[in-house]
């Protein structure tokens, strides 16, 4: 049963229109975002506005119901970035030119990994062509993003 209007609008302001995970802002989509359980229904997870995020199809669609990932640089299972327990620029930072997410904890790092946020499973890297697209357009990354610096 889809959740009400109101509580999806809600969310959708409390997101500030953009997937929690990836950043992707709603405004380039041609349909909003989607409702993420961050405990899955099929794991037992109710419509409770705590328990959900909004996200990119793309994030819901392969983080499934998955609520684990593989940090690569320790091969530890971490839990995925929650939204609501945690903070997104403790865990993550846009590369200079903005292309690629890069996790800064075990958190990040997993996350990264288990949704595959920077296409580095695929033969070609779709979201960072798109992304590319997105700072031309100066859409992307959100002004209150953090961003490797020139220093860093």
């Amino acid at each position: 049963m889809p959740i009400s209007k109101s509580l999806f609008q809600t969310l959708r302001q409390r997101a500030k229109y953009r997937c929690e995970y990836c950043h992707y802002p709603e405004i380039l989509s041609s349909a909003p975002l989607s409702v993420d359980h961050l405990q899955p229904q099929s794991l037992g997870g109710d419509d409770n506005l705590d328990n959900l995020a909004l996200a990119c199809r793309r994030c819901n669609e392969i983080r499934y119901n998955f609520t684990t990932g593989i940090d690569p640089e320790t091969q530890t299972e971490i839990p995925l970035f929650n939204p609501r327990r945690q903070e997104w620029s403790e865990h993550f930072i846009w590369s200079i030119d903005g292309l690629q997410m890069i996790g800064q904890t075990d958190t990040g790092r997993a996350t990264c990994n288990r949704l595959d946020l920077n296409d580095d499973r695929r033969a070609e890297p779709f979201i960072q062509n798109a992304r590319r697209q997105w700072v031309l357009a100066k859409l992307h990354p959100a002004s209150d993003d953090p961003r490797l610096s020139s220093t860093s």
